[in-house]
């Protein structure tokens, strides 16, 4: 899964990612993290963890980017303390560690379904709906989610409604084509994902 544009030396990993980890930057070494799948080969290890009750299993600046496909909408934004004692805020929790894992100037790339498409809402497993400037919480120098824990440092690239199969790849060329297909879906109401690109803060 490495490529010319990624060195040896560089990271990736993937939330949620089954058994086939994507590796959008095309870093030298692919890892993913999944809830039941624990495989290593060549230079791809998945690693199982259960990341709503459980912190990413890696130190801290050890990636240089991480992504979260079709992931993002199952992580419970709200759940109650193993001891009875309050609430905890797993989709807050995950953040954090998104943060504390990537180096400084690493980059988190994230494709959710988001409201109002019907595909946010279909699936029983979506818990965690976005919307188009959920970003807002997550990013800038006084992000709003600092009221409720959020202690990382994201910068904003991009957070827009886009065509999921125009948006698989970062670090594609967006063509004429694509800009076509866009908003033919955007006339229709039909951009049902949400895609989000934040770069770590130094």
């Amino acid at each position: 899964m490495s490529s010319s544009t990624g060195n040896e030396a560089t990271r990736h990993l993937d939330l949620g990612c089954g058994a086939v980890p994507r590796n959008p930057y095309r870093r030298g070494h692919v890892f993913g993290i999944d809830i039941s799948a624990q495989i290593s080969a060549g230079n791809v290890t998945v690693v199982s963890a259960n990341l709503a009750l459980q912190p990413i299993p890696f130190p801290d600046a050890h990636f240089d980017s991480v992504s979260a496909y079709d992931f993002l909408e199952h992580v419970p934004r709200v759940l109650p303390r193993a001891d009875g004692s309050g609430t905890r805020f797993p989709f807050i929790e995950l953040m954090n560690e998104i943060s504390r894992v990537l180096k400084p100037g690493g980059l988190f790339y994230a494709l959710t379904p988001a409201y109002p498409s019907e595909e946010a809402f279909v699936d029983p497993t979506h818990v965690n709906i976005l919307a188009r400037r959920s970003h807002v919480y997550f990013v800038g120098p006084k992000p709003l989610a600092r009221m409720y824990g959020f202690n990382g440092r994201f910068v904003l690239r991009r957070a827009e409604p886009v065509v999921y199969r125009d948006s698989v790849d970062p670090l594609a060329p967006f063509g004429a084509a694509q800009r076509w297909r866009r908003l033919r879906h955007r006339l229709k109401r039909k951009l049902a994902y949400l895609a989000w690109e934040f770069e770590r803060a130094a």
